[in-house]
């Protein structure tokens, strides 16, 4: 007798609460939506945190009412009942033959046990469970894996355990590398994790029982069905702030247990990136891209919020012809899918697509603009007399600006800066901020995937963390080793070379490019801009993705000045990937 409830709803046979059973004994929970006609079914799988039984809107109210008027072709076409943030809506693709597969990941939502995210054994969970959909007598025995965030990021790791019936993956806005992608930018502690962990996580640990959400789904309890207590829920559970704090090297174990090999990520794969995503996932996209071993792989990179293009037309049609195309064996016309896809921006929210076949692309003009530190500008070639200039450790820092430009200039690429440095005390922390102005001087911003006012692009380092790993840096982005300190001597100059995270913009004629180096995170100079329920309720400029924890930046060390030096033998400047127009 099966220990689940089945039932026939909107043209879908739902299996609730299906058990898996994993390697350690360990019962897992799955919901699976499929077809009510019999036969076999190719699967879309997502495992995660975030409580399969909740709605949407219950927990994320303003993305989910935002998308929902401002893009209506995610709501048509559907009853919406079964919406889940960051994972696909069963009813967009139950009818075209899939079965959807949701997994609460182990000590979360419906699925018991001890609750630690991205861990070595949620990734082998995240194998058993594509191997036991493989083997039900509904499915083809091909998966694919499909999911936003933290249902893409898992995707890295598990795909290069090789499960036998992984067939392809859709990495849709998706970190890779934990430590650098969303811990510790450049070596500085990020609190991300401190406002995410437990508003997004905790709320549906499994064991809140009668005192989290009730589902709208099937009216039971989203994170049951014990109901236990504040105690026992601390117990089963790691802390994820504090294990970022207290493992501030990528080569602690903590990190290299999460750390994908990419020489083994060989299924075919589609990752897609947005470019306002600074200070979470774009660059584990760019970087899974290029680093996986798949011989099948595509890019494509768009814009807007971190939720919104994976449920509209745009995302689900190329979601459903790359799927079509790997777990079903159609004529999608994903043979001719071009291997980057990028929506190019332009101020005001513009997107241009644009078809390319390598990243980066070929044919980019690596432009060096150097540092002139007698008048703040950036400039075409090294300025012969050397300068400086010096700002507050925690301070707004120095901005350095072009002329007006003569042309409409395209950057689209991977960026990064080399800085000499020096500070009156052991460390310096360096936000390094790439932006462009109007003609009289308005700053151009995007509506990024969290902040509403999000610069051009963004990079950071902690000056102690500027060891080089050789073998994986490039001279437009520096690989940064970050297994030891190497405290400064006072008043010593310093070479430090520091990655920029990929961008896409094309700056009109007559604008400005410049390049703030500061002592403190980016502030949008319009002022704050709305928030987000789960994520803080005012953002100003970097959404949550905040550098603030006196326990990682203390006065005494970060607080001082800090001093760019420029010109004569210390040619310190912005490498800028400029694309010229195709041929």
């Amino acid at each position: 007798m099966s220990d689940f409830k089945s039932e026939l709803r909107d043209g879908m046979c739902i299996d609730w609460d299906v058990s898996i059973t994993v390697d350690d004994g360990l019962v897992l929970r799955a919901d699976v939506y499929r077809p009510s006609r019999a036969g076999q079914h190719p699967v879309i799988m997502s495992y995660g945190p975030y409580g399969k039984w909740l709605h949407f809107e219950d927990l994320y109210t303003d993305q989910w009412r935002r998308m929902a008027a401002e893009h209506p072709d995610v709501v048509a076409g559907s009853s919406n009942r079964y919406q889940n943030w960051e994972v696909v809506d069963p009813e967009k693709w139950v009818p075209d033959g899939y079965a959807c597969v949701r997994v609460d990941s182990r000590g979360a939502g419906r699925s018991p046990g001890f609750l630690d995210i991205w861990s070595a054994r949620e990734v082998r969970d995240l194998y058993a469970c594509i191997e036991w959909a493989a083997n039900q007598p509904w499915s083809t025995g091909k998966v694919g894996l499909n999911g936003i965030s933290y249902y893409a990021m898992n995707q890295w790791q598990v795909a290069a355990l090789q499960p036998p019936h992984l067939a392809a993956i859709c990495i849709w806005e998706g970190a890779a590398d934990y430590y650098r992608d969303l811990s510790h930018h450049g070596g500085i502690l990020c609190t991300f994790g401190r406002t995410w962990f437990p508003s997004q996580v905790i709320r549906v640990q499994h064991g809140r029982g009668t005192r989290g959400y009730r589902s709208r789904m099937n009216g039971d309890w989203v994170s049951g069905p014990p109901t236990l207590g504040e105690e026992e829920l601390g117990a089963n559970r790691r802390d994820f702030y504090e294990d970022c704090c207290r493992n501030p090297l990528a080569s602690d174990e903590y990190w290299r247990s999460r750390m994908p090999d990419w020489s083994k990520v060989r299924v075919p794969l589609f990752s897609s990136a947005n470019w306002g995503g600074q200070g979470l996932h774009p660059r584990g996209n760019f970087e899974g891209f290029v680093r996986a071993a798949s011989d099948e792989k595509w890019l494509e990179v768009h814009g807007i919020e971190h939720w919104t293009h994976f449920y509209t037309d745009y995302g689900v049609n190329l979601q459903k012809k790359f799927f079509g195309h790997f777990l079903k064996g159609e004529d999608t016309g994903w043979k001719k899918q071009p291997r980057i896809l990028l929506q190019v921006r332009h101020p005001g929210e513009r997107f241009v697509e644009r078809h390319e076949e390598e990243w980066p692309l070929a044919r980019t003009r690596w432009t060096k603009l150097y540092l002139n530190g007698a008048d703040q500008s950036l400039i075409a070639e090294p300025p012969a007399r050397e300068g400086s200039a010096t700002y507050s450790g925690f301070g707004e820092g120095v901005t350095f600006l072009t002329k007006p430009l003569d042309a409409d200039t395209e950057i689209t690429g991977p960026l990064a800066a080399k800085l000499y440095v020096s500070s009156e005390t052991t460390d310096a922390d360096l936000f390094l901020v790439v932006r462009v102005f109007t003609p009289n001087m308005k700053e151009i911003t995007f509506q990024g995937a969290l902040d509403p006012h999000t610069p051009i692009a963004q990079g950071w380092l902690r000056a102690s963390h500027r060891k080089l790993d050789p073998k994986l840096t490039l001279p437009y982005r520096p690989y940064h080793a970050h297994d030891e300190k190497q405290p400064l001597t006072p008043g010593h100059v310093y070479e430090l070379d520091v990655e920029i995270w990929p961008t896409s913009i094309v700056v009109p004629a007559g604008y400005r490019i410049g390049l703030t180096v500061r002592g403190r995170d980016y502030e949008y100079p319009g002022g704050p801009g709305a928030g987000l329920g789960t994520l803080g309720a005012v953002f100003t400029g970097v959404g949550p993705f905040q550098h603030n924890d006196p326990r990682d930046r203390p006065p005494d060390i970060f607080g001082k000045n800090v001093t760019l030096h420029c010109g004569g033998g210390r040619q310190s400047h912005l490498l800028l990937p400029i694309v010229p127009p195709a041929r």
